[in-house]
């Protein structure tokens, strides 16, 4: 038996800066129609034998500020005092409790084992469910539970479960579940998951609080996402890119990073009004629109005036060209479309970090890594300087190869010791066509090497023509990256620490570590 209610947060759910997978990732496309019904068709089997009859529901039983599975800070305001009624009821069908009709009597029985749980939405909504044997519900049900949940007003829930997958999610880690995965069981396992695959101090890792959340399926391929009508899927979809947008992960020009602030503006706070949307009020609430590395200080926001190329201005300006007849669902499929043109959409992100490149006297001695977020998704991987919000390396799958390298002595005797990522790819210098090869150190690099091998594999069906339907889809590059470029999509070689070989496979220039192999 299971029962839900939507609960709104009184803040945003905190979020990661790496997006991470076990080894055990899923490595099938859940996008084939047959696949669906399949998964439509287990889905149903489990929740049969979960016994889950979504019913109406007291809230007040269900909210539980310290003992709920998967919860991160306060519940607050219930915006439903009831779930869905029952699921046979608008489907004409028999429902799952013990095999009687919809217009049969029976006596509840009350349900055993139940761990209260709470599902997070990208939109600071809370699902809050109450499952019958919670330690044993694989992801696939309790992510068809709160896709079922009428409040959110899904009508197509067979496609959503492709479009979305169940998270388990912390500032340290974050992983996608399996549909078979028990996320009860993850949550228990969750310290040793960040043992081996977090960069997070021993305080961090103790004081560490994962939650359970609703996120777009990262192996959801993009061109189907186009594809999508259902409203409420797009507003989903629209909430997490904006939601990565101000975060940061989505890197782009600081104009467009105002013109996507201008039309979230638009979306939340309705038409332009002269009396309320002054230059002094975006100023105040530019971080809530831009990110934090376009909005300007507030530190001195008390001052009264702005000048013409702050944020805050140009924000004001962007606003105010949004068409007062645009609707809400248009403006959230334009801020999507710019979104899918983006060469890292709906990429999984992992931590890493790679040397410095040093030359002449500062070669003698030692310097600190930089920390930079891999992005990894089907069209390949991107190597991102979150600090500065800017593009080192873009590289789609056809133009690299790679290998994982691990540490030959025991991880306690070293710590510092990580394994690593090699990428190797072609470059030009000097009219000479060359081979690079760098390094991304991280714990998370098993992780990077099976997804990257799950999409590569995914490249070659569709280069022997094994798969029709992708062969036939034309691999345009919306934003290609350009090579050492000044835009902030354009690849940085002389930020890069880097060996260089010629077209023998001799070694013609190396830096750092690098250069003790070579």
């Amino acid at each position: 038996m299971l029962s839900t209610a939507l609960t709104r947060e009184t803040h945003r759910p905190s979020t990661s800066t790496n997006n991470n997978y076990q080894q055990t990732t899923q490595l099938g496309n859940n996008n084939q129609d047959g696949q669906q019904q399949q998964q439509q068709q287990q889905t149903q089997n489990l929740m049969h034998q979960q016994s889950a009859n979504i019913s109406s529901s007291n809230n007040n039983s269900i909210i539980s500020n310290n003992n709920n599975f998967g919860s991160y800070g306060n519940a607050t305001s219930t915006l439903s005092s009831s779930a869905t009624a029952q699921t046979s009821s608008t489907n004409g069908s028999s429902n799952y409790n013990n095999g009687t009709t919809a217009n049969s009597q029976s006596i509840p029985r009350p349900m055993q084992k139940v761990i209260p749980t709470v599902v997070y939405l990208m939109s600071r909504i809370a699902v809050h469910m109450e499952i019958e044997g919670t330690a044993q519900c694989p992801a696939q049900v309790m992510l068809a539970a709160a896709l079922g949940c009428e409040e959110l007003g899904i009508s197509n829930k067979l496609l959503a479960q492709s479009v979305f997958g169940l998270w388990m999610s912390s500032s340290l880690l974050e992983i996608q579940l399996k549909p078979h995965h028990r996320p009860y069981s993850v949550r228990v396992a969750w310290s040793n998951l960040l043992e081996k695959n977090s960069h997070g101090n021993e305080l961090e890792k103790c004081a560490d609080d994962p939650m359970t959340t609703l996120r777009r399926n990262i192996f959801y391929a993009r061109r189907d996402e186009e594809k999508i009508k259902d409203p409420r899927i797009l507003e989903l979809l629209y909430e997490e890119a904006r939601h990565n947008v101000l975060l940061g992960r989505y890197i782009m020009e600081p104009a467009h990073s105002i013109m996507l602030g201008g039309i979230q503006a638009r979306i939340e706070l309705g038409p332009y009004n002269v009396h309320t949307h002054t230059v002094s009020y975006f100023r105040e609430n530019q971080f809530r629109f831009l990110p934090a590395h376009v909005a300007r200080s507030t530190s001195w926001s008390w001052l009264p005036y702005s000048r013409q190329t702050s944020a805050e201005v140009r924000l004001l300006e962007q606003f105010k060209r949004v068409p007062t007849t645009a609707t809400t669902r248009k403006l959230m499929r334009k801020y999507l479309e710019f979104c899918w043109a983006l060469p890292f959409y709906g990429a999984a992100f992992f931590h890493g970090q790679v040397e410095q490149p040093v030359r002449g006297l500062m070669s003698l001695f030692q310097q600190k890594d930089i920390p930079v977020l891999i992005a990894i998704n089907e069209k390949g991987i991107y190597i991102i300087d979150h600090v500065e919000c800017t593009l080192l390396l873009g590289l789609k799958y056809e133009e690299f190869s790679w290998d994982i390298g691990k540490p030959t002595t025991n991880e306690n005797d070293d710590p510092e010791c990580l394994p690593c990522l090699f990428i190797q790819f072609g470059a030009v210098e000097n009219g000479i066509t060359v081979t690079k090869l760098m390094q991304i150190f991280s714990r998370q690099a098993a992780m990077m090497d099976a997804l990257i091998s799950h999409f590569a594999e995914q490249m070659r069906r569709r280069k022997d023509g094994t798969d029709a339907i992708e062969n036939n889809v034309a691999d345009d590059e919306p934003n290609p990256i350009q090579n050492n470029g000044l835009g902030v999509l354009s690849n940085k070689f002389s930020r890069l620490t880097l060996a260089t070989f010629d077209d023998e496979g001799r070694c013609i220039g190396q830096m750092g570590s690098l250069s003790i192999s070579y």
